[in-house]
């Protein structure tokens, strides 16, 4: 749950129109058209990295007059299907994924349930990537591809550029390789299993 207390608003005199904002932008709150930046006010998630990337400081945050709350309750949806949901991108459902915000890998999952096919739509809904929009995008991708959904990038955002190699997906030539100089790449997946395999007290393995 996050609770949006900010909101982009553009200074139009200072706006060149260069859509930097427009591509920042993790939930797509932002346009450019007829040279300056417009916000989509009840879509805009307070993030602030149109305001920190805008080469002509044309962009502040205001405290909104009405702060609203944004977030997805997982216990609305069968806990097996989100259980598998995570387990197939190797998270732990408890597990936080976006630690600026604090969304687990069950509200994600959850998400996607109710019909969000993107990162921009996961992130609207449970204000995922609207931190520092950085450390949460890899598990957020790996989330929405076990959801059986493809990936396509929005042609406006260049924030996220596809899934990295993981523990479970590094090639066997590449892990053979690296184990001979000290790496533990089969004890390291055999570990993180268990974190993701781990079962809150009275909940049937």
């Amino acid at each position: 749950m996050k609770k949006v207390t900010l909101l982009a608003e553009v200074q139009h005199d200072l706006c060149r129109g260069c859509k930097v904002c427009e591509k920042v932008c993790p939930v797509l709150a932002i346009s450019v058209s007829d040279k300056k930046a417009n916000v989509k006010a009840d879509e805009c998630r307070g993030c602030t990295n149109c305001e920190s990337r805008c080469p002509f400081y044309a962009i502040k945050m205001v405290k909104r007059e009405e702060p609203f709350t944004i977030g997805v309750d997982a216990s609305k949806h069968d806990g097996k299907t989100i259980r598998e949901m995570c387990e197939k991108a190797h998270l732990n459902p408890e597990q936080i994924l976006c630690y600026c915000v604090g969304v687990r890998a069950e509200e994600v999952a959850a998400a996607i349930l109710e019909g969000a096919k993107t990162p921009e739509e996961v992130s609207s809904r449970t204000g995922i990537r609207t931190g520092c929009t950085i450390e949460c995008v890899q598990p957020l991708l790996r989330m929405i591809e076990a959801a059986g959904i493809e990936l396509k990038r929005n042609e406006k955002g260049w924030q996220w550029y596809g899934i990295t190699p993981t523990a479970w997906t590094l090639p066997e030539t590449v892990v053979e390789k690296y184990s001979k100089r000290g790496f533990y790449f089969q004890e390291d997946r055999e570990l993180l299993d268990r974190v993701v395999n781990t079962k809150p007290e009275g909940e049937e393995m």
